[in-house]
């Protein structure tokens, strides 16, 4: 069954630019569709149509009869005054009305009307009440509020106080709590942190609705979808798949249609140089014949040249990073009034490590790099940088002194001594280019303020980097653009994300802020999710005293404080690596004793075994330190 027909559907805010051009599709029920394209391609008005928020100027949209669409938008707005139980509860208004009249029908019971039609009227309403669950409506907001991290505090809150973040979070457990039949997810997870995401992943696999997402997330879109309609130059373009079948196929098409679009000029080409020479000898017969090979170019000339978009061209400037110690941090503890973010944090970084700082949101991960770039001051603790380190910081909300000033104004400014021209060869590297460079700061988007002061950071030398969620609002092409701008620079890094793909990409040690504590993982992130997945395994697998299961008791907090336990947990990690790291040298060995007569196998790994075996050592001190902090 159609769920959703949209046929030659035409929109512009300016004349003469269609931002949709006649786009055509069709969604099926059950489907799991995810709406890409670049920003600014028309996937938000497209979704503002659906909803009869905006008006096309031609074509049609047609959603299946009885077929409830819910909208979550990027910027939420609701009644002056309203708190987040206020927005949630909104979500429950088919509830209230059926709750009302079976109010109605009982005040007139107990008033004596015994009538048939009362009666059956009643008894519709109630089985209609309790099959939309209208009995529950307190447990599934709780339920929904648990898994996008919405505490009961927050709940009493005024709408209008939150955050952009937070705000998104809301309204998306509004959304969910509608049970509506179609759900349209216009950018769900900015803002979640990882734990949200992952519950939105799960409850979208398990929703028996039809699903229609706009999103950056590679992975959210690889776990929820299964069809892709691309928005380009207004028309859509379709791929059976999720997000990696689409990359991959898209590339194969470009390449195919190149081939057949350089086939054909290759053949234009030749009958071109055949016709020119049939008119140059200028007989009758020959310059019919020329005539008719320029009908029949005309009729070749089907392929139009495939383009891609421009990539932005520039990488991160590095000075050379001299000694082991890029940073220290000792003893640091950061409070506002009485809520604790973290104390006792006690961390090194050496050259050329990639740290991901990750945690659920309002943990203090933006705190802690704020305090490491000295634009706030710890409580109490200290930071050291080694002598030759030099920085750049990329804050997750960019501020310009002067937003009035255009874009080549603020390059000039910023770097004193740069040529005009440099200037906008430099914004042209990242895709500012013609009569967008004298635009005021001010007007620019999000993602586009971003890419500026990135613009910025890519012209000073540096050896540590520091990101807090540097893909935030940025599409597609554009992450993967700063990922391989990161990836060319080889200096340290240390980063906020809750881009998974990012995190996975580049995170060769990870710091979890959890608790007011910083837990350090020296593992890659794949390595930390297995060890995060295992201890969860361990945790439910572990068999209660019965004693517990009789009186419902909370279980006694461990010994020692909670740096004492940070310490005892990233034993328990240590102790793994340790096993992990024996195993593998155990099976050099025995490929060593096989190799013994191949001078160059065996050459190659005897180096392995001398840098695993370095790496043993160097965990066994660790061992050690940490064993005397749990003992301690």
């Amino acid at each position: 069954m159609i769920e959703i027909s949209v046929n030659g559907l035409k929109k512009s805010f300016e004349i003469g630019n269609n931002i949709l051009d006649g786009i055509t599709f069709q969604v099926e029920t059950g489907e799991r569709v995810g709406l890409l394209g670049r920003n600014g391609a028309g996937k938000s008005t497209l979704f503002r149509i659906l909803t009869g928020e905006l008006d096309a100027d031609e074509g049609d949209v047609v959603i299946a009869r009885n077929r409830r669409l819910g909208l979550i938008s990027q910027i939420p707005i609701y009644p002056v005054g309203f708190t987040v139980e206020d927005v949630l509860q909104t979500a429950f208004s088919r509830h209230r009305k059926l709750s009302e009249e079976m109010e109605r029908l009982t005040a007139a019971m107990a008033a004596g009307d015994s009538s048939e039609e009362t009666l059956r009227r009643y008894g519709e309403l109630a089985a209609k009440f309790e099959g939309i669950g209208g009995y529950d409506t307190d447990t599934a907001v709780s339920k929904v509020a648990n898994g996008l991290s919405i505490s009961k505090e927050m709940r009493a809150q005024l709408f209008d106080s939150l955050s952009g973040g937070e705000k998104t979070r809301v309204n998306l457990g509004r959304l969910i709590l509608e049970d509506t039949d179609v759900l349209l997810l216009d950018e769900p997870t900015n803002h979640l942190d990882l734990h949200a995401v992952e519950w939105l992943e799960d409850y979208v696999r398990r929703f028996k609705g039809t699903v229609v997402t706009i999103s950056h997330d590679r992975y959210f879109l690889d776990r929820t979808i299964n069809r892709v309609i691309e928005v380009c130059d207004g028309k859509a373009e379709f791929y059976p798949g999720n997000y990696s079948f689409y990359a991959i196929e898209k590339e194969r098409r470009y390449l195919e249609k190149l081939r057949r679009y350089e086939k054909e000029q290759a053949e234009i080409q030749r009958l071109t140089e055949t016709a020119t020479k049939m008119h140059e000898h200028g007989t009758e017969l020959l310059h019919k014949r020329a005539f008719s090979i320029e009908r029949r170019i005309e009729r070749i000339r089907q392929t139009e040249k495939p383009t891609r978009a421009r990539s932005m061209t520039n990488r991160f400037g590095e000075k050379e990073f001299f000694g082991d110690e890029v940073m220290q941090v000792r003893d640091m503890d950061k409070s506002f009034g009485d809520r604790q973010l973290f104390h006792g944090v006690d961390l090194r970084v050496e050259g050329g490590e990639r740290i991901a700082l990750i945690g659920d949101n309002g943990t203090g991960k933006s705190t802690l790099l704020k305090i490491l770039m000295d634009e706030e001051q710890p409580d109490r603790g200290w930071v050291k940088y080694g002598p030759t380190v030099r920085t750049a910081y990329l804050p997750q909300i960019i501020h310009f002194d002067q937003p009035g000033r255009n874009l080549v104004d603020t390059m000039l400014y910023a770097k004193r001594g740069m040529s005009t021209q440099t200037a906008r060869d430099r914004l042209g590297a990242f895709n500012f280019r013609g009569e967008d460079v004298f635009k005021p700061v001010s007007v620019l988007s999000g993602g586009e303020q971003s890419r500026l002061r990135l613009c910025m950071l890519m012209d000073e030398e540096i050896n540590l980097l520091v990101l807090d969620e540097p893909t935030n609002h940025l599409d597609i092409d554009s992450r993967e653009w700063i990922e391989e701008a990161v990836e060319a620079y080889e200096g340290t890094l240390l980063f906020v994300s809750h881009d998974r793909y990012f995190i996975n990409r580049f995170a060769t040690r990870v710091w979890e802020l959890e608790n007011g504590v910083i837990t350090d993982y020296p593992v890659p992130f794949g390595r930390y999710k297995e060890i995060k997945e295992r201890e969860k395994a361990l945790a439910y697998a572990q068999p209660q005293p019965k004693s517990e299961k009789k009186a419902d008791k909370p279980k006694p907090a461990p010994k020692g404080g909670k740096a004492q336990q940070a310490a005892r947990k990233q034993l328990t990690i240590c102790e793994r690596e340790l096993e992990k790291l024996e195993g593998e040298s155990k099976a050099l060995e025995a490929e060593l004793e096989a190799s013994a007569c191949d001078y160059e196998r065996y050459s190659a790994l005897y180096a392995q075994k001398e840098a695993l075996d370095g790496q043993l050592m160097e965990l066994m001190e660790r061992w050690e330190k940490l064993a005397e902090e749990v003992e301690s």
